[in-house]
Protein backbone atom coordinates (compact mmCIF):
# COMPACT_ATOMS: atom_id res chain seq x y z
CA UNK A 1 0.00 0.00 0.00
CA UNK A 2 1.20 3.57 -0.83
CA UNK A 3 1.76 6.04 1.87
CA UNK A 4 0.60 9.45 1.36
CA UNK A 5 3.20 12.18 2.77
CA UNK A 6 2.49 15.94 1.97
CA UNK A 7 4.55 18.84 1.80
CA UNK A 8 3.04 22.10 2.26
CA UNK A 9 5.50 24.34 -0.15
CA UNK A 10 3.72 27.69 0.99
CA UNK A 11 5.56 27.18 4.03
CA UNK A 12 8.80 27.21 2.51
CA UNK A 13 10.70 30.72 1.94
CA UNK A 14 14.37 29.82 2.33
CA UNK A 15 16.69 26.84 2.81
CA UNK A 16 16.00 26.68 6.69
CA UNK A 17 12.22 26.89 6.42
CA UNK A 18 12.28 24.00 3.82
CA UNK A 19 14.38 22.13 6.16
CA UNK A 20 11.78 22.53 9.08
CA UNK A 21 8.96 21.57 6.64
CA UNK A 22 11.19 18.27 6.04
CA UNK A 23 11.27 17.44 9.44
CA UNK A 24 7.94 18.02 9.92
CA UNK A 25 6.69 15.85 7.47
CA UNK A 26 9.47 13.12 7.21
CA UNK A 27 10.95 13.29 11.50
CA UNK A 28 7.52 12.25 12.58
CA UNK A 29 8.03 9.67 15.92
CA UNK A 30 12.16 10.42 15.95
CA UNK A 31 13.77 12.61 18.54
CA UNK A 32 16.23 14.20 16.22
CA UNK A 33 15.74 16.36 13.28
CA UNK A 34 17.25 16.40 10.16
CA UNK A 35 20.85 18.78 9.48
CA UNK A 36 20.90 20.84 6.51
CA UNK A 37 22.57 19.21 4.09
CA UNK A 38 21.80 17.15 1.21
CA UNK A 39 23.47 14.49 1.56
CA UNK A 40 21.65 14.40 4.85
CA UNK A 41 18.36 14.18 2.55
CA UNK A 42 19.36 11.60 0.19
CA UNK A 43 20.65 9.38 3.29
CA UNK A 44 16.88 10.10 4.77
CA UNK A 45 15.00 9.03 1.58
CA UNK A 46 16.31 5.69 1.51
CA UNK A 47 14.41 5.40 5.00
CA UNK A 48 14.03 3.30 8.01
CA UNK A 49 12.92 5.39 10.34
CA UNK A 50 10.46 8.40 10.99
CA UNK A 51 7.65 8.47 8.05
CA UNK A 52 10.01 6.65 5.92
CA UNK A 53 10.39 3.54 8.67
CA UNK A 54 9.76 -0.03 6.54
CA UNK A 55 9.55 0.05 2.39
CA UNK A 56 5.80 0.92 1.21
CA UNK A 57 6.16 2.95 -1.38
CA UNK A 58 5.40 6.72 -0.64
CA UNK A 59 4.07 9.52 -2.65
CA UNK A 60 4.79 12.78 -1.80
CA UNK A 61 2.28 15.32 -1.99
CA UNK A 62 4.22 18.95 -2.64
CA UNK A 63 1.68 21.65 -2.75
CA UNK A 64 2.70 25.04 -4.01
CA UNK A 65 5.60 23.43 -5.63
CA UNK A 66 5.75 26.57 -7.93
CA UNK A 67 6.70 28.76 -4.84
CA UNK A 68 8.85 26.33 -3.49
CA UNK A 69 10.68 26.52 -6.68
CA UNK A 70 10.78 30.58 -6.43
CA UNK A 71 12.15 30.49 -2.91
CA UNK A 72 14.61 27.60 -3.51
CA UNK A 73 15.67 29.23 -6.79
CA UNK A 74 18.67 31.16 -7.63
CA UNK A 75 18.93 33.66 -4.78
CA UNK A 76 18.56 31.14 -2.02
CA UNK A 77 21.07 28.95 -4.01
CA UNK A 78 23.54 31.93 -4.42
CA UNK A 79 23.14 32.47 -0.74
CA UNK A 80 23.66 28.60 -0.02
CA UNK A 81 26.96 28.64 -2.44
CA UNK A 82 28.26 32.04 -0.74
CA UNK A 83 27.74 30.55 2.68
CA UNK A 84 30.08 27.77 1.53
CA UNK A 85 32.98 29.85 0.31
CA UNK A 86 32.90 31.84 3.29
CA UNK A 87 33.37 29.14 5.74
CA UNK A 88 37.31 28.42 6.24
CA UNK A 89 38.28 24.95 5.32
CA UNK A 90 35.59 23.24 5.16
CA UNK A 91 34.38 23.21 1.12
CA UNK A 92 36.36 22.68 -1.88
CA UNK A 93 36.18 26.09 -3.12
CA UNK A 94 37.01 26.02 -6.30
CA UNK A 95 34.04 23.59 -6.90
CA UNK A 96 31.79 25.58 -4.73
CA UNK A 97 33.14 28.91 -7.44
CA UNK A 98 32.26 26.71 -10.45
CA UNK A 99 29.00 26.01 -9.36
CA UNK A 100 28.20 29.58 -8.17
CA UNK A 101 29.89 30.70 -11.87
CA UNK A 102 27.36 28.25 -13.58
CA UNK A 103 24.53 29.13 -11.24
CA UNK A 104 25.43 33.24 -12.24
CA UNK A 105 25.29 32.01 -15.98
CA UNK A 106 22.31 30.26 -16.50
CA UNK A 107 23.74 26.68 -16.57
CA UNK A 108 24.04 25.41 -12.96
CA UNK A 109 21.27 23.98 -11.04
CA UNK A 110 19.39 25.54 -7.99
CA UNK A 111 19.08 24.04 -4.72
CA UNK A 112 15.08 23.25 -6.01
CA UNK A 113 16.89 21.46 -8.79
CA UNK A 114 19.37 19.30 -6.41
CA UNK A 115 16.54 18.56 -4.12
CA UNK A 116 14.13 17.41 -7.21
CA UNK A 117 17.29 14.75 -8.53
CA UNK A 118 17.41 13.34 -5.18
CA UNK A 119 13.80 12.83 -4.92
CA UNK A 120 13.71 11.30 -8.57
CA UNK A 121 16.48 9.16 -7.63
CA UNK A 122 15.02 6.97 -4.84
CA UNK A 123 12.38 4.67 -6.90
CA UNK A 124 10.40 4.38 -4.14
CA UNK A 125 9.11 7.69 -3.84
CA UNK A 126 6.92 9.56 -6.57
CA UNK A 127 6.39 13.18 -6.43
CA UNK A 128 3.14 14.79 -7.29
CA UNK A 129 3.59 18.41 -7.79
CA UNK A 130 0.53 20.24 -7.11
Amino acid sequence: MTRILTLDGNRIHDLASFYDAINRVFMTGVDWQLGHSLDALDDMLYGGYGALDGDAPVTLVWTDFAHSRDALGIDATRAWLQDKLDTPGRYDKARIRRDLDALEAGSGPTFFDLVLEIIAAHPNITLDAR
